[in-house]
C-alpha cells in the first residue's frame, strides 16, 4: 500500500553558516551510509552557495532534517542549476519534505535567472521516480550507466549507480500546470516496469529499455504506481518547443 502520513510543519531556508554546512554532512552520514570517501565535505557546499548555487536546509522544530545542494552548470549553450543532492532523514520521509526543498529551490533558481533545473536520479527508486515526474512535472532523456562507479551506500544493494537525467523546465507549461495540481496532456507510446524489489537483472531491463526508447527519441513524460508499490515509466514524443 502507498504510505499516508499526516502533515508536519517544514521552515526551507537558505544555509550559509560553517556550522550549517556541517550538519548536511552529518545528514549525508546518517541517510546513505557513506564511507568517507563518498562524502562531500562542507567546503563544497560553501562553495556552491558563494558562486551563485542553492544550499537549503528543511527544519522540524527546529532541528535540519533535510538538505539540498544546487551548482550552476552550462550545457548546449544553456546556463542552468544542478541539483546535486537531496536528502531528508529516514524518519521524517513521506511527508513532502523532498517536494517542499525541490519547490523552494525552484523559486530561487528563477529569482537567480535561471530557467532549467537538472538532477540525476536512480530508476530503480518508485517513489523519487514518481516524484521528479508526476509531482513536479520533470521529463527524463538521458541515461546514464553507473554515473558515479561503485558506492559506499547500503541505500544502493550493491547494484551500479545507473542514473537518469531529470530536466525540470521551470516555466514550461508542463511545470506550472502539474504544479496548481492538475495532469500535462502526455502521449504514451510505450511503458517500462519497475518493481518494488530490485535486482540486477530487472535493472539491466530498465537500462536497455530506456537506452533503447531515448535513442529513438523518445523522453519519459510521466510515471505510475500501483497499490503494491510497482512503478511504471510511461514514455512518449517532447516537442522540444515545449520545453520554454
Amino acid at each position: 500500500m502507498i504510505e499516508q502520513t499526516p502533515p508536519i510543519e517544514v521552515r526551507i531556508k537558505p544555509l550559509q553558516e560553517l556550522e550549517e554546512f556541517d550538519r548536511c554532512v552529518d545528514l549525508q552520514l546518517a541517510v546513505w551510509g557513506y564511507s568517507d570517501g563518498d562524502v562531500i565535505p562542507r567546503r563544497v557546499f560553501l562553495v556552491a552557495e558563494r558562486i551563485g548555487g542553492v544550499v537549503l536546509g528543511a527544519y522540524v522544530d527546529g532541528t535540519m532534517v533535510g538538505f539540498s545542494m544546487g551548482l550552476p552548470g552550462f550545457r548546449n549553450g544553456h546556463a542552468y542549476l544542478h541539483s546535486h543532492m537531496l536528502a531528508v532523514l529516514p524518519q521524517y520521509r513521506n511527508y513532502g519534505i523532498g517536494k517542499k526543498l525541490k519547490l523552494a529551490q525552484r523559486d530561487e533558481a528563477l529569482a537567480k535567472g535561471f530557467d532549467l533545473m537538472e538532477w540525476t536520479f536512480d530508476p530503480m527508486e518508485i517513489k523519487n521516480a514518481y516524484l521528479n515526474i508526476t509531482r513536479l512535472g520533470a521529463i527524463s532523456r538521458r541515461y546514464k550507466a553507473n554515473f558515479y562507479g561503485p558506492s559506499s551506500s547500503p541505500l544502493q544493494g550493491g547494484l551500479p549507480t545507473d542514473r537518469l537525467y531529470a530536466e525540470w523546465w521551470l516555466r514550461s507549461d508542463r511545470v506550472t500546470t502539474t504544479l496548481r495540481g492538475e495532469s500535462p496532456k502526455i502521449e504514451v507510446k510505450e511503458s517500462i516496469e519497475v518493481p518494488l524489489q530490485k535486482s540486477l537483472d530487472a535493472q539491466m531491463r530498465i537500462r536497455e529499455a530506456l537506452e533503447s526508447a531515448f535513442a529513438r527519441g523518445l523522453a519519459v513524460v510521466g510515471y505510475e504506481r500501483n497499490a503494491e508499490g510497482d512503478g511504471r515509466f510511461l514514455l512518449g514524443p517532447w516537442n522540444e518547443a515545449a520545453l520554454t
